[in-house]
């Protein structure tokens, strides 16, 4: 049961809050008066009560969500882990009378990150949003000045390269079908495991692009061939085992075991149009020299992920997404 704010403190909390009211940082005194505002806690609530049908009303006490977010404040602040956001918040007082954990148990790192999820960025900007009104209202700031400035939030990926690409959708298809094939048993269509032969594909890709001439480049077009060509049979492999699950040949009479089959089915179904759309691009960038190909993507586990030339010396080629940092008068 999700509430909007603690509205019982214990003994523990009172004691606490006596001892290091005056440690507290002058941020902290700041956003305390912010925060009393509700039309800031009131879409953390919103979000934390649709994780499960009836939060609000059913189930066991859970955190209020003044505390979800000044929690999430805190690590933003600070620019912390979840996991060290649970360090300190259970080693320090200050912090624990600032969050309203007070002498109650620390939430753990996990718990924090699902929090961050469910609230996402729409709720964010909401929040953005009315603390720009509550600074208009008490004329911190006019808005007649402004900075903007960019930057790039970098996503966690290795170089992308067509064979790489390629090589990542074979492993993670064949990786799922030997799931499901250890779940549903030997029926329906047979696992053919090509991990290797893409392997060695890859490979001669690797001394291809190494060489120079005409007929290194023939050599390439070649490997480039054959990996396409045993790709397209893994693809269309993973398509069948997908066909047969939702058809019920491939299944477990086990209810468990029965949605973990359901849930591979839809990787392979979210994942398959990923690697066709590498293949697409690659054939584009490889046979006609196009690489500029529509909807290119250079990572099959962050898809939204874009190339940012921005003009640097050391660092051409940037993989992630542009920030747009906009700031007005006194910082905000």
């Amino acid at each position: 049961m999700i509430k909007m704010r603690r509205a019982q403190l214990s003994f523990g909390d009172g004691l606490i809050h006596g001892e290091v009211e005056d440690l507290r940082e002058d941020w902290m005194v700041h956003a305390d008066q912010v925060l009393e505002d509700e039309h800031l806690v009131a879409p953390v609530y919103d979000a934390l009560g649709k994780r499960h049908p009836k939060s609000r009303s059913r189930g066991r006490q859970g955190t209020p969500a003044e505390v979800v977010l000044r929690l999430l404040i805190l690590k933003h602040v600070r620019n912390w882990s979840y996991e060290v956001l649970e360090r300190e918040g259970r080693a320090n007082l200050v912090y624990r009378d600032f969050t309203r954990v007070g002498g109650g148990k620390m939430p753990d790192a996990k718990t924090m990150g699902r929090w961050g999820l469910a609230i996402g960025p729409q709720v964010i900007k909401q929040i953005h949003q009315r603390i720009v009104q509550i600074a208009q209202a008490k004329e911190v700031t006019q808005g007649r000045r402004m900075r903007v400035d960019t930057t790039v939030t970098e996503t966690n990926i290795h170089y992308p390269t067509d064979s790489s690409l390629l090589g990542d959708g074979v492993r993670v298809l064949i990786r799922t079908m030997k799931k499901i094939t250890k779940i549903a048993g030997e029926v329906g269509t047979k696992l053919r495991d090509r991990s290797r032969s893409v392997k060695l594909r890859a490979l001669e890709i690797a001394r291809a692009a190494r060489a120079k001439g005409k007929q290194s480049q023939s050599k390439l077009e070649r490997a480039y061939t054959n990996l396409l060509n045993s790709t397209s049979r893994v693809v269309g492999q993973a398509k069948r085992f997908s066909k047969e699950i939702s058809e019920g040949v491939k299944r477990s009479t086990d209810v468990v075991k029965q949605l973990g089959l359901d849930g591979l089915r839809q990787e392979i179904d979210a994942m398959v149009p990923r690697v066709k759309q590498v293949m697409r691009q690659t054939r584009a960038r490889i046979f006609r020299g196009n690489t500029r190909a529509e909807g290119k993507i250079f990572s099959l586990f962050e898809p939204s992920t874009e190339i940012i030339r921005k003009g640097k010396a050391g660092k051409p080629n940037e993989f992630g997404k542009v920030v747009k940092l906009q700031e007005a008068e006194n910082r905000l």
